[in-house]
């Protein structure tokens, strides 16, 4: 009776799950929780729709009375869905988001409440700004700071509130985040690529939008075993782990059959995120046991960035539904493939072309030959820059591996892309493009396309088609950072190109000749192999080139005269702005690094050396045992040598740790550059103790859970 329970019980389950999926299809889910247009054109008048439309579209400032009247909509839209507050979402320099929660209630005066929402409130908040990185921008005691919402991006409904994405600004209207300036740099390179087109005759597009597309790597591992590790829990990553005996060199994970129990997590991923309007579109296991990605459909690099921070969210709060932990650090496990975010960014007109398509015959477009040449050229100049928008101590331990490009920035074109830039170097024709087909000897099947470029996955900047893909981005950072320059250093080349142009009467022959000068001239940042091969570091050297390894050596890029120049110029950051967000990401590197430090030496003070220690105890006895037996130490006696030898090297490294620690310069820039030197070094030889103590100490005194149990965990 009991089985034919649970049969039936199992039945009923699946019934069920299946009745709720024919309930609500996709369409009816996908962005069920968002106040999109088509929401707003169904709640809203006539004229404050249209008053929002000019809003987004010409940037005209939202009049008061539209305001009320979307706050009006806005609010009761949210309590249809069961929401009771608001807060308004934004950006700060912790890479992270943040959210304040205001109820809706009001009192009535006669003991009862009313439910309100202004518009006052819609557009303006006022969060402590005191208590968020400022890089000196503000001091502890000045602490008002406002939130303003961003029309341009949809408000939507999660946890029981209404979330309205907003811009976030000190008093005096400094900004405090990564929304803003990334608004700024979509504008500016809107504005320069319009001048472009313009020079082609193109009346009609009136706004270029930068789009990206990124993607999403994560690591999933039991919640019980990331319970039990303290590294994990406080710094995202395991700073102990001898090799598993398996990794990932059966190559038999990357996109291998999904187990059910992350497959589950999968699915209801995407119902969470399509709920909030976020086109989650791909997912697949990665390369090393438990790692896995997701993707989403492009779209404008402000939305994108938003719902990639929701995804982010997402992902850590559904794996935990699941019993999971979801791991975004760059770097978890030591020995197999890390974790990054690849950012696909192109330019699109607001007519819907891609101005990153080479078109059937590219040798002759050149349209496209002036934008690729304005990427190239901008990748070239401003190779620091880029490098120190993507640097992170996670970042550090990826960057260089045999899974991620190296430090050297370069930019990947492809065979015939590459083909058609060296024949305008050298003034020859270029004939063919793209009319190969595959052929792959089997008849049956149909002919395959072949696409103009391969993909070169060690190439920190690929071209893939109609885009460059941005490989170097960690996976817990934002996007906004990348996302800034690759905008503002395409908008200063166009501006440039620009103003060289406008005005000529053989618009030809001058972009032919302009083509061949930046070619020449940027060529160097141009590479086709492999960028994991060490002769390729030692070429790039002799191209002049930077190898910025490490994050003190990448973020003083940030402050050169000529990143303040681009970006003060094109009025992204004030010149105290870009010095502060340089503050802020050196004071973030020595934070997450003694965080680190002082995290191993707890873990070694209080887990490892008592557990040995009660082992080594153990193998004592059983030497003496031996011993008294009148037969020689053998195993034991070796085993307690080592291991008592390993220990007092361990405790050793911690005592120096700990030490180095006390011996912190004050001044921020010295902390960093101190930390790099001098305390990681004492980390990497106190893991490196530890490890092989690992490998020699009985499993079941071993006191957290190792890289196997870790790794292989997905059931």
């Amino acid at each position: 009776m009991r089985r034919n329970e649970k049969k039936n019980k199992a039945k009923n389950q699946i019934k069920d799950k299946g009745e709720h999926i024919m309930k609500k299809t996709l369409t009816e889910i996908y962005g069920s929780m968002v106040f999109d247009e088509a929401t707003m054109q169904e709640r809203l008048s006539a004229k404050t729709f249209a008053a929002w439309k000019e809003c987004v579209r010409d940037g005209k400032t939202l009049g008061i009375d539209a305001a009320e009247e979307m706050a009006e909509a806005m609010k009761q839209w949210a309590i249809s869905l069961g929401a009771t507050h608001y807060t308004h979402w934004f950006q700060p320099m912790t890479g992270a988001t943040a959210e304040k929660h205001d109820s809706f209630i009001d009192t009535d005066g006669k003991g009862g409440i009313v439910m309100k929402f202004s518009g006052k409130e819609l557009v303006k908040g006022e969060p402590d700004a005191s208590s968020f990185p400022s890089g000196g921008l503000r001091s502890t005691f000045e602490a008002r700071g406002y939130t303003a919402w961003d029309p341009t991006s949809y408000a939507f409904v999660k946890d029981g509130s209404l979330y309205i994405p907003t811009i976030f600004c000190s008093y005096s209207g400094q900004a405090l985040d990564k929304k803003m300036p990334l608004l700024r740099s979509m504008e500016a390179v809107s504005r320069q690529s319009i001048r472009i087109l313009r020079l082609f005759g193109d009346t009609q597009t009136q706004k270029v939008t930068a789009q990206v597309g990124p993607e999403q790597e994560y690591f999933l591992i039991d919640k019980k075993l990331y319970n039990a590790r303290e590294d994990l829990r406080l710094t995202g990553r395991t700073l102990f782990g001898a090799d598993s005996p398996r990794g990932q060199e059966m190559e038999d994970h990357y996109f291998g059959m999904i187990k059910p129990r992350v497959s589950d997590f999968m699915q209801d991923l995407d119902e969470e995120l399509w709920k909030v309007g976020v086109p989650s579109k791909t997912k697949h296991n990665e390369v090393a046991p438990s790692q896995h990605e997701m993707a989403a459909i492009y779209s404008d690099a402000n939305t994108a960035c938003d719902h990639n921070q929701l995804a982010m969210e997402l992902l850590k709060k559904v794996a935990d539904r699941h019993g999971f932990a979801c791991l975004i650090h760059e770097k978890p496990f030591a020995g197999v493939n890390g974790s990054g975010k690849h950012d696909n960014w192109s330019l699109q007109t607001d007519t819907g072309k891609n101005l990153f398509k080479p078109g059937s015959t590219p040798a002759q477009n050149l349209q496209f030959l002036l934008f690729l040449a304005a990427f190239v050229k901008g990748v070239d100049e401003y190779q620091g820059l880029l490098r120190a928008s993507i640097a992170t101590s996670a970042n550090d331990h990826r960057l260089g591996a045999q899974e991620a490009p190296p430090a050297v920035m370069s930019i990947f074109l492809g065979d015939e892309l590459a083909e058609v830039v060296d024949s305008i170097i050298e003034g020859k024709d270029h004939a063919s493009w793209g009319k190969r087909t595959l052929n792959v000897g089997v008849n049956v099947l149909p002919s395959i396309r072949q696409d103009n470029t391969d993909r070169n996955r060690t190439s920190p900047m690929a071209f893939t088609g109609n885009k460059f893909e941005f490989r170097m981005v960690g996976s817990s950072d934002s996007i906004s950072g990348p996302n800034i320059i690759l905008n503002t250093m395409m908008a200063e080349e166009l501006k440039q190109f620009a103003d060289e142009l406008e005005g000529s009467e053989d618009l030809a022959g001058d972009i032919g000749k302009l083509l061949k000068r930046e070619f020449t001239a940027h060529k160097r940042i141009i590479f086709e192999g492999n960028g994991y091969d060490d002769s390729w570091i030692e070429a790039a050297e002799e191209r002049g080139l930077k190898n910025l390894k490490t994050t003190p050596d990448a973020l003083p890029e940030m402050i050169s005269d000529s990143a303040v120049e681009l970006l003060v110029g094109h009025g992204i950051y004030k010149p105290e702005e870009v010095h502060a967000r340089y503050i802020v990401y050196v004071e973030k590197y020595t934070t997450e690094i003694l965080i680190e430090a002082r995290t191993m030496t707890d873990m070694i003070r209080k887990d490892i050396l008592p557990s040995v220690s009660k082992y080594l105890s153990e193998m004592c006895g059983r030497l003496a045992s031996r011993k008294s037996l009148g037969l020689p130490g053998g195993y034991e006696e070796a085993e307690a040598a080592e291991i008592s030898a390993l220990m007092d090297s361990l405790k050793s490294a911690c005592d120096s740790i700990e030490s180095e620690i006390k011996s912190l310069p004050r001044d921020d820039e010295a902390a960093m550059y101190f930390c790099r030197d001098t305390v990681i070094p004492c980390m990497n030889e106190a893991r490196g103790y530890a490890d092989k103590l690992e490998t020699i100490v009985d499993r079941a005194f071993w006191p957290f859970p190792t890289y196997s149990e870790l790794l292989f965990s997905e059931k």
